[in-house]
């Protein structure tokens, strides 16, 4: 994602350097100098690499990130950087469909709206589409999208793993499998450090589970009423 956005930039005449592990040389110099620093790293990684960056940031340098939970990196921040901070989410991976969105958190303090306002305008110069949120508003929905969907499918394939169905898959089964594989077997650390990170995730998964009650004791038509909100209601 780092490369995605170093190269957009590039494209779009931003002068841009890239720093990476080690964090030395000229371009850790350059944050010094830097406009915006843009966090492209794993959760995990957000406060060791602020330790080594804030003490070398100038006052009024935007300090951003892109991780895909927002609460914990926005309050990291906000500890690590006296100057303006903003949050931001590319809801896309390296390979950005055409209609590429951004979720834009604003830090919450007044000072920082000039910044949001700036690092908002950069993305769209990019070629991204961007919309405002809360941390708190987009952490609630990730929680449904990315948390529920990476534990509900889990959960499901666990429960086949001592069950003979090979021999009865059928076509709507294997698209399921299809989708599910790389979440499953290539992203899987990413999306367990996502949930644990994101403090709604749990709160979601009760909710499911409150549904999958009313499976069990059989109002399954309840439940097919109930899920054809999506295809009621105008979406993004």
């Amino acid at each position: 994602m780092g490369a995605l956005f170093a190269q957009r930039a590039h494209t779009a005449g931003t002068e841009v350097h890239e720093l990476d592990k080690p964090l030395a040389g000229p371009a850790l110099e350059a944050v010094g100098q830097a406009d915006l620093v843009l966090l492209c790293v794993p959760l995990g990684a957000i406060e060791p690499v602020l330790e080594d960056i804030a003490p070398r940031l100038k006052p009024d340098t935007v300090l951003a990130d892109i991780v895909s939970v927002k609460v914990k990196p926005l309050k990291a921040m906000l500890r690590a950087h006296a100057g303006p901070v903003v949050g931001t989410h590319p809801l896309f991976g390296p390979l950005p469909p055409d209609e590429a969105r951004v979720a834009m958190t604003p830090s919450g303090r007044s000072a920082d709206e000039t910044a949001c306002e700036r690092v908002e305008a950069w993305m769209r110069s990019l070629g991204f589409k961007t919309f405002r949120t809360t941390a708190e508003k987009h952490d609630k929905a990730m929680a449904m999208v990315q948390g529920l969907n990476f534990v509900t499918t889990i959960a499901y394939l666990a429960a086949m793993a001592d069950q003979e169905i090979a021999p009865y898959l059928t076509p709507s089964f294997d698209r399921r499998l299809e989708a599910a594989q790389k979440m499953v077997t290539q992203d899987a650390e990413l999306f367990e450090t996502i949930f644990e990170a994101n403090p709604f995730s749990q709160d979601a998964v009760r909710r499911y589970r409150n549904f999958l009650h009313v499976a069990a004791g059989g109002d399954l038509d309840l439940l097919v009423e109930r899920a054809q909100w999506w295809w009621r209601e105008n979406k993004i």
